[in-house]
């Protein structure tokens, strides 16, 4: 490990908790803000095209989101295990882990996107699409699918820059690949020159072009330029063994992710029954969804591996403030961007909705749904932060019984009582209540966590102090 990677495992260890979380996060804010700022801009693009096209993209959000899911939960097991093995330094584990985590991730990416593949009208058809929708469907996702595995390899090699405490680096990559296929988007799409207009296939072309980009820049960055892993496992023993730590929390994290598309599969369906305007404007809001919660998904970046690390070193008070600072932030962030998102309204109207119908809806939406994006964003900390001290079971548990005790039930009841506004008054109620549950259930983990210390860790972290 190079000397700048050791300087930030020490200011993790021994900094001062917000300024350090901070500087961890502020980068990846700057990432995940530009990436999916590109990302709007692709719903954008696609919404030009129509209502049916951007029906079609509503569609397929729970499908790809599901192997994004997995490709996120193989992440945060990558995560917790390499900047549990720095904080315990343990640097060899740690290289070996970053290895086989790269290995295991495309393998079972490529298994899932190979049944996506082979299902995809299936799939679709129980989503509620139609047959011009299916065949809009179709030629996205069928290049998508393709592609899928140099997705997986960037988001796995920033999980690994991350552990080691870089997360500047993770940012411009994912800010490279969103400006590529910003860039490609248009062109591709519309046509430009000798370049056809490819229509809705022209969006997954442009991003699978970025996801290359993206794959060969983290290759050259952990293989060449910063020697944090090998090109290969060290031997197919050391590859299973710590694969078996890596799915220990990865395969866990990896199906409490993947609730949250089935959860979006069945409410695309609910939605689909009030028509395609419904559909477009619901997976238009999804994206802005994304958008307004750019904090929450940069803390999720970055709070896991200062827990791990700590925790990995025995630090629970350490870890405690950190998740009480990272909320506090969230809950202040999510009140302003609710507040602009309500005097973006008109423009976001203006971008995203060809009639009168989608418009509404998309109002709907902004009125209600980011009401409850900063008590969700602590759902989403907690269930991270419990990921980063290694039980993944109760992170499964967490999103089960938000997903499927609170959000479904509550939107589907919403949704029956007073239709559209009644899901999105539903799924708000929800978020509420699972906060509240997560809180009381992180604090009493950690309070516990610290009564099991050995004295050695407890003298360590008194004389610290």
């Amino acid at each position: 490990m190079s000397a700048s990677a050791q300087e930030k495992s020490k200011r993790i260890l021994h900094g001062p908790i917000a300024p350090t979380l901070w500087s961890m996060t502020w980068p990846m804010i700057f990432g995940v803000a530009t990436l999916i700022s590109f990302n709007v801009v692709d719903t954008f693009f696609i919404s030009l095209l129509g209502t049916e096209e951007l029906a079609a993209i509503g569609f397929t959000f729970p499908v790809t989101f599901t192997v994004i899911s997995l490709t996120i939960g193989l992440g945060i097991g990558t995560s917790a295990v390499i900047a549990r093995k720095l904080g315990a330094d343990d640097h060899e584990g740690a290289r070996h882990a970053g290895s086989s985590a790269l290995w295991l991730s495309a393998t079972l990416v490529a298994v899932l996107a190979a049944i996506g593949f082979f299902s995809s009208d299936y799939i679709f058809a129980r989503l509620g699409a139609s047959g011009s929708i299916q065949q809009l469907i179709d030629s996205y996702m069928n290049i998508w699918f393709l592609g899928a595995v140099l997705l997986v390899i960037p988001m796995i090699g920033n999980s690994i820059l991350r552990a080691a405490g870089d997360t500047k680096t993770p940012s411009l990559i994912m800010a490279l690949g969103g400006l590529m296929n910003a860039v490609l988007d248009p062109i591709l799409i519309f046509g430009f020159g000798p370049v056809p207009a490819l229509g809705i296939q022209g969006a997954a072309i442009a991003s699978v072009i970025s996801w290359v980009v993206g794959f060969s820049a983290i290759i050259y960055l952990l293989v060449w330029r910063r020697r944090l892993i090998d090109l290969l496992p060290a031997s197919f023993r050391s590859f299973v063994q710590q694969s078996r730590q890596l799915l220990t929390i990865g395969l866990p994290a990896a199906s409490a992710n993947m609730l949250t598309p089935i959860a979006l599969g069945i409410l695309t369906a609910i939605v689909a029954t009030h028509g395609a305007p419904a559909v477009a404007a619901f997976g238009a809001g999804a994206r802005l969804e994304s958008i307004a919660s750019v904090v929450i998904l940069a803390l999720s970046m970055t709070l896991p591996p200062f827990m791990s690390q700590n925790f990995g070193a025995g630090k629970l008070d350490r870890v405690q403030d950190a998740y009480k600072v990272a909320l506090k932030l969230v809950i202040a962030v999510q009140l302003l961007a609710y507040v602009l998102m309500l005097l973006m309204l008109p423009l976001i109207q203006l971008a995203f909705a060809r009639d009168a119908e989608v418009a509404r809806v998309l109002a709907w939406f902004v009125w209600i749904m980011p009401l409850g994006y900063g008590v969700q964003g602590c759902i989403i900390l907690t269930n991270s932060s419990l990921n980063a001290l290694h039980r993944p079971l109760q992170a499964l548990s967490l999103s089960l019984v938000r997903l499927f005790v609170m959000f479904v039930p509550l939107s589907w009841l919403g949704n029956y009582l007073a239709g559209l506004p009644g899901l999105f008054i539903g799924g708000v109620i929800a978020n509420i209540l699972t906060a509240i549950i997560s809180y009381r259930w992180f604090i009493r983990l950690t309070n516990d966590l610290r009564g099991e210390l050995p004295k050695s860790h407890k003298l360590a972290t008194e004389t610290q102090s």
